[in-house]
């Protein structure tokens, strides 16, 4: 580490952990605090990370996401690797390997891993919602049949299980869209569990392509800390399985 250089003033230094429920095999999620007033633009440079345009927040999230990738990719393949934009805004990971990044209110973080392990990860960070805000969003984010196990709970449950759904179609979205090419909504899946223990079953309400129909579930895993909640959606792969171009 004796060559990289200092981290940037505005990112705490990065720290490669599993806060999540379920340790996933071959997996590694690298994370970092970050502080937009504190945002230095010689970073980028000095990280090899492309200039972003914007607000000093839209910046710096970019750069602590971007210096978490870079250093995953480096403890996963050896080399440093700073993914760059994709036309459809996603970021282009090298062949042979999965990944997501996610960035939102001071915290940013990646996972990574081969793609002869897992088809596709996608992770998503949330700060928990107001009550006033869960309850307007409520009926954009959750289907008819989970906003019956959302209209009895209290102000703080609601919350939750409000900021939970989003987060983890969130992650759904980031884990599938590599694979099928598509966008799809928060309508278009429905969480059918979601344990005490933060482990989550989705399913898919429409067809997205041949392989991934309506009814087919996937797994996926929260956590709940200083006010946020991480979501991971993971994919296995399937042996012989082709990787999308």
């Amino acid at each position: 580490m004796n060559d990289l250089p200092s981290y940037p003033r505005c990112c705490t230094p990065l720290t490669n952990h599993w806060p999540l429920p379920q340790a996933l095999a071959g997996v590694s999620l690298m994370s970092t605090r970050f502080d937009p007033a504190l945002l230095d633009p010689e970073d980028f440079g000095r990280w090899e990370i492309p200039a972003q345009k914007g607000v000093s927040k839209r910046q710096a999230e970019f750069l602590a996401g971007r210096l978490c990738a870079r250093e995953a990719l480096r403890g996963l393949t050896g080399t440093a690797f700073v993914p760059p934009v994709g036309e459809d805004r996603a970021p282009q990971w090298p062949a042979g390997i999965v990944g997501s990044i996610t960035h939102g209110a001071g915290w940013a973080g990646v996972v990574v891993s081969s793609s002869q392990q897992w088809s596709g990860l996608g992770l998503d960070i949330e700060r928990l919602l107001a009550p006033e805000r869960a309850d307007r969003l409520a009926a954009e984010i959750l289907t008819p049949r989970e906003l019956e196990l959302y209209s009895p709970l209290n102000e703080d449950e609601r919350s939750e299980l409000v900021t939970r759904t989003f987060s983890l179609k969130e992650s759904l979205f980031k884990a599938l869209y590599p694979l099928v090419k598509r966008r799809f909504y928060f309508q278009d899946a429905e969480v059918l569990d979601a344990t005490l223990q933060g482990v989550a079953r989705l399913r898919l309400l429409i067809d997205l392509s041949a392989n991934w129909r309506s009814g087919i579930e996937l797994g996926g895993q929260f956590t709940t800390f200083e006010g946020y909640l991480l979501s991971l959606v993971s994919i296995p792969a399937l042996p012989g399985e082709i990787e999308p171009s």
